[in-house]
């Protein structure tokens, strides 16, 4: 024994094994002598093996640097289980850790056996410094003892979120509360997951369409207060998770995991799923601040209930951890659209999910109705913003068909039943009223049999095929298989080609009338732009020359297909001729070939009719003036058409003198110009003001479009309601709403300024088909819809101008395909400024 070790007199541990304090002016090095098992003569391999603590020790010697004393503690815990022959889990707090303990914890777990340590749990809670690599490097090298990993990610930076996520844990517990994911993309391995927790991740917007293919065995899965809001693209995500039996958007307040609510199911779990340590996602109330002070006797006994979960494999052991008491509430930046939003919900004797105040449209209450009676009291917490999508709760159920728990509440037999007749009513699993997927391959060799067979067909008998399976019918088949398959479609910004000098900030757009190829739109700097979109390059380029301001009219002449309409927000209007001419570099411009028409101040709207022999044109007065286009003159003004401004005005597709006026005074009246419009052929109501109207191309309907989602189709001939598409409202006055048709006249497509959503509905059910939401790239580029058009040449093609909430970023046109899939496009190219999430439904 040395003088030194003799001088000092080291205290004896509780393993019997004497540790040599290190005086920390020696540099770190600690030597360390194991006096109690020492035998005069031998080496120390001739003995026992080291325990935890004397291997720790070594380690620590090797690298010189000073043992941590909360790893001491953790390993003489572990080593005391061992010895009374319990579960030997080792609990490692990150936050007790600096960079320099990571080398010899690191070289511990490489030297630790299989048979030594049964688990290992790492907890993190506070926003320490520490090197992520090194983290990353522990997580690995405990590898498949890892058991349960509590994080706050934000402290290690992007790239520890990026490696995690792309190349997996080994652990049954993964609770990255407070994660930075916007579009969360968890692609690496995570085999032996058993429940994973991203609540208070307040920015995850979407899941994408991969994050949940390596997660085989997940059971239990939390998302309490993200952003995630999108019904369809959430639930084609989730089917990819083959285990999932209890999922959660919000949270029962007295519900601290993702299972029943022990009073809504008398404390029963579920029977048919068994999960191996039986540790469920969850923690204790946001609230409750102590909690979060990491060595005091709460987490003991929160490692307690842990261990338990390994010992008695009957018992539905809870794993307490979840929020933290500093994470920012979604409730207050919600609760100007969602009045609700103020507070808690407390429903006494009903669950409503969706509105949170549902009943069936005629306001009765029956077997159908979209809530479900417990007998206690249930308060929602945390809600993510799709939970107050009309439906949702039936929505899920139905389209998750092994899910057990949604929300803290067991799903029954009637629940399911219930679900799938509300999602038949309300929604469309596929275009046309298709039941099943199929492949496109199938449906083509489908029409190649019924080709065959109509060629050779005996004349006595009957056809063998009825005269649905014509043509039309099967391609609305393949539309509806493509669109079955491609859950994220291909989408892209319109691209301008050969001129990188300036970028434009387009205000309105419309499709050419007759070349699929060509689009006009007008910028907020009165330009009026021609382009292929097909290929990006421009056709035409008429300048603003000082005259206009913002181009809010545009419309394209039918008959002389190489000249449309123009109108600015100061009045100007012009007739533009779009044949090609040298580029705006050369300094040339159309004045010579456009034709100016008496203005029409503080315009917002101009329609040419089916003849091209007249235009009218509105704004914010209560006049509507129209304009002959072969003599170049405006013809008469009527005035006083409604009591507030009219907004839009749009003439029929077949009749040249039949026109509809949509205005904020919450009337659409139809006129006829062959009975001087004095008197309306009649008037229909929106009980909000007008933004627009529009004819089916085939003029049968006039979808109406009012404030914050109120979008209704009348009948052309007389006004009468035809369908109501009770699109939830957001409560606001200032969310001015837009519809289109889409593929003729079978789809709506319909966005509003203030939301990212552009919902698809079936013209002729109201049935949902999908939404898509509108992301825009980084943080804080939130979007919102300003403007859209179907495709009239594609079938499920469209474009949308997506504004951003930021004033410094420009506008951009936004092209949709939903028959084809995003999985073969580089969706993250350079110069995608935004990106659009969908799915289909179920």
């Amino acid at each position: 024994m040395s003088t030194k070790a003799q001088r000092i007199s080291p205290p004896k541990s509780p393993s019997g094994r004497l540790v040599i304090p290190v005086n920390r002016e020696t540099e770190g090095k600690t030597a360390i002598i194991a006096m109690a098992d020492r035998v005069p003569g031998s080496s120390r391999q001739s003995l026992s093996p080291p325990g935890f603590e004397q291997r720790y020790n070594d380690c620590c010697w090797r690298h010189g640097v000073v043992p941590n004393k909360a790893l001491l503690s953790a390993f003489f815990k572990a080593e005391a289980k061992k010895a009374r022959c319990q579960l030997c889990s080792l609990v490692v707090f990150l936050d007790d850790l600096k960079d320099a303990d990571f080398l010899p914890l690191l070289d511990m777990f490489m030297e630790i056996g299989t048979s030594d340590i049964d688990a290992v749990d790492i907890f993190h809670y506070s926003s320490c410094d520490l090197n992520g690599e090194y983290v990353l490097l522990l997580l690995r090298a405990i590898n498949q003892k890892l058991r349960v990993v509590n994080i706050r990610d934000a402290a290690f930076g992007k790239e520890f979120l990026r490696d995690l996520s792309q190349r997996g844990l080994t652990c049954q517990v993964l609770n990255l509360r407070s994660s930075h994911f916007r579009k969360l993309n968890m692609v690496g391995k995570f085999i032996y997951l058993r429940s994973l927790n991203l609540d208070f991740s307040s920015s995850l917007t979407s899941l994408r369409k991969d994050c949940f293919t390596c997660m085989p065995n997940l059971n239990c899965l939390s998302l309490c207060e993200t952003r995630i809001a999108n019904l369809w693209t959430t639930s084609s995500a989730l089917l990819k998770l083959p285990s999932l039996v209890e999922l959660r958007f919000q949270k029962c307040l007295c519900c601290d995991d993702t299972g029943p609510c022990p009073g809504s199911t008398g404390g029963k779990s579920i029977d048919s799923v068994q999960m191996d340590s039986e540790i469920r996602v969850g923690g204790p109330s946001s609230f409750d601040e102590d909690y979060y002070h990491y060595l005091n006797s709460e987490e003991a006994d929160l490692f307690d209930e842990v261990e338990s979960g390994y010992e008695d494999t009957s018992d539905d052991s809870e794993v307490d951890f979840t929020s933290h008491p500093r994470e920012t509430s979604m409730l207050g930046a919600f609760s100007d659209v969602i009045p609700q939003w103020n507070g808690l919900v407390d429903l006494q004797t009903e669950i409503s999910f969706g509105t949170l105040a549902m009943q069936d449209e005629d306001g009765s209450s029956n077997s159908r109705h979209t809530t479900s009676t417990v007998a206690k009291k249930y308060i929602a917490c945390h809600p993510s913003p799709i939970c107050y999508e009309k439906h949702y709760r039936e929505y899920m159920v139905a389209s998750l068909p092994s899910l057990k728990v949604l929300d803290n509440l067991s799903i029954e037999k009637t629940d399911k039943e219930r679900a799938s007749g509300i999602f038949s009513q309300h929604f469309e699993y596929l275009p046309y009223k298709r039941k099943n997927k199929e492949s496109v391959v199938s449906i083509l060799h489908k029409r190649e049999i019924r080709a065959s067979c109509t060629n050779s067909q005996n004349w006595r008998r009957k056809p063998l095929y009825v005269s649905a399976k014509s043509q039309c019918f099967f391609s609305r088949s393949l539309s509806a298989a493509k669109v079955g398959s491609s859950a994220w479609p291909l989408l892209h910004p319109l691209s301008i080609s050969g001129d990188e000098s300036r970028s434009f900030r387009p205000r309105q757009f419309e499709y050419h009338p007759s070349d699929s190829s060509l689009m006009a739109f007008g910028t907020l700097d009165g330009e009026v732009v021609v382009i292929n979109h097909e290929n990006g390059k421009i056709v035409s380029y008429i300048p603003s020359l000082g005259g206009m301001n913002s181009v809010l009219g545009l419309c394209w002449l039918k008959r002389y297909p190489s000249k449309l309409i123009a109108g600015s927000d100061n009045g100007s209007l012009k007739l533009c001729d779009i044949k090609p001419i040298s580029s705006r570099n050369k300094g040339t411009n159309s004045s010579a070939h456009s034709v100016t028409f008496d203005e029409f101040d503080q315009l917002t709207s101009v329609h040419v009719n089916s003849a091209d022999e007249w235009f009218l044109a509105s704004g914010y007065s209560k006049n509507v003036a129209l304009y002959d286009i072969g003599c170049g003159r405006r013809l008469q003004v009527f005035v006083d058409m409604h009591r507030e401004h009219i907004n839009v005005v749009k003439f029929a597709n077949h009749s040249p003198s039949i026109f509809a006026t949509s205005s904020f005074d919450q009337d659409v009246k139809m006129w006829d110009l062959r009975q001087k419009p004095i008197f309306p052929c009649y008037t229909a109501a929106s009980s909000r003001g007008n933004v627009m109207v529009c004819f089916s191309p085939d003029d049968h309907y006039l979808l109406v479009s009012a404030v914050d989602n109120e979008v209704k189709q009348l009948l052309a001939a007389d006004g009468r309601l035809h369908l109501d598409f009770n699109i939830v409202s957001t409560g606001s006055s200032q969310n001015y709403t837009r519809s289109y048709y889409m593929n003729g006249r079978d789809y709506v497509i319909s966005g509003s300024c203030d939301e990212n959503v552009v919902r698809i509905c079936c013209a002729q059910t109201g049935r949902r088909l999908r939404d898509l939401s509108l992301e825009g790239k980084g943080a804080e580029a939130s979007m919102f819809v300003q403007s859209l058009r179907g495709d009239p040449f594609r079938d499920f093609n469209m474009s949308i101008l997506a504004a951003y909430i930021r004033p410094s970023s420009n506008s951009e046109i936004v092209k949709v395909n939903l028959l084809a899939s995003s999985d073969n496009a580089k969706e993250d190219s350079d110069g995608l400024n935004s990106r659009l999430s969908c799915s289909m439904g179920g």
